[in-house]
C-alpha cells in the first residue's frame, strides 16, 4: 500500500511538471521553432550479454545516479563506436524523472507517447534504431526493466545520428553537442541546427544541461576533464 501511495504521488508530481512545462519531454521535445521530429529519441537478456547486463532493479526513491551504469555505457558506446562520455552525459540529462519500471509503465498508460527506460527513448526512435542490430528481437516495452538494453539502444541511435551529420558546419557546436540535440529533437532538427538554425527554448535548455553534465559524465566514467 505504501509503495502504491509513493507511485501515485510520483505520477501526480510528474503530471504537474508536464503541465507547467507544456508537456516537455527529453527525447522528442526540442525543436527549431518550426517542427517536431517524429523519430526523436528523446525482458530477457541477449544471449551474448555478460553479467553487467543483468536487469538492475530500481525502487522509488532509490539510487538514480547514472554513474552506476558506467560498465554498460563503456561497453555499448564502444560497440556502437560513439563517445562513452556523450552516452553518459545524455543519461544525466534524462535523469530528470524517476526511472522506476512500474512508474514508467503506469505513466505510459496515462500518456501513451511517453518515453521508456533510463535513456528516455520513444517507441518510434527505438523501433527504427533496432533494425539490423544485435537487439532487433527486443521490444520497446523491455526498456523500463532493462537499463542495459536502454543504454545499448541509446548508443546505436547516437551512431545513426552521427551518420546523418554533414562533413562540416558553421558555428561553434561540437559533433557531440549536435548529436545530443539530435537525440532530443530528432535528426531533421539536428540538421537544421548544423545549418545555423537557432535551437528553440527546450532544445537550448537540453544543450545547456548537456554542457553542465559534461564534467560529471567524465567523472562517472573515471575520465579526466
Amino acid at each position: 500500500m505504501r509503495k502504491h501511495r509513493r507511485l501515485r504521488s510520483s505520477l501526480a508530481a510528474v503530471a504537474a511538471l508536464a503541465a507547467v512545462a507544456g508537456g516537455a519531454t527529453a527525447c522528442g521535445g526540442g525543436d527549431d521553432g518550426k517542427s517536431r521530429d517524429r523519430a526523436a529519441a528523446s525482458g530477457r537478456p541477449s544471449p551474448a550479454d555478460t553479467p553487467i547486463d543483468q536487469k538492475t532493479p530500481e525502487k522509488p526513491g532509490g539510487d538514480q545516479d547514472p554513474a552506476r551504469f558506467a560498465p554498460q555505457v563503456k561497453r555499448y558506446a564502444k560497440e556502437a563506436g560513439v563517445s562513452a562520455r556523450l552516452v553518459m552525459a545524455i543519461l544525466y540529462n534524462e535523469a530528470y524523472k524517476p526511472h522506476d519500471p512500474e512508474f514508467e509503465k503506469s505513466w505510459q498508460k496515462m500518456k501513451p507517447d511517453s518515453a521508456f527506460g533510463v535513456a528516455n527513448m520513444h517507441r518510434a526512435a527505438y523501433d527504427e534504431t533496432k533494425r539490423g542490430r544485435p537487439f532487433a528481437d527486443r521490444s520497446w516495452f523491455d526498456l523500463p526493466d532493462d537499463p542495459a538494453l536502454a543504454i545499448r539502444a541509446e548508443s546505436w541511435h547516437l551512431r545513426d545520428l552521427a551518420a546523418q551529420l554533414p562533413a562540416s558546419w558553421p558555428g561553434s557546436y561540437t559533433k557531440e553537442e549536435l548529436m545530443a540535440l539530435g537525440y532530443n529533437a530528432g535528426a531533421g532538427n539536428m540538421a537544421a541546427f548544423a545549418r545555423g538554425v537557432k535551437p528553440g527554448p527546450q532544445a537550448g535548455s537540453y544543450l545547456a544541461n548537456l554542457r553542465g553534465n559534461w564534467s560529471k559524465a567524465a567523472a562517472a566514467l573515471g575520465e579526466s576533464g
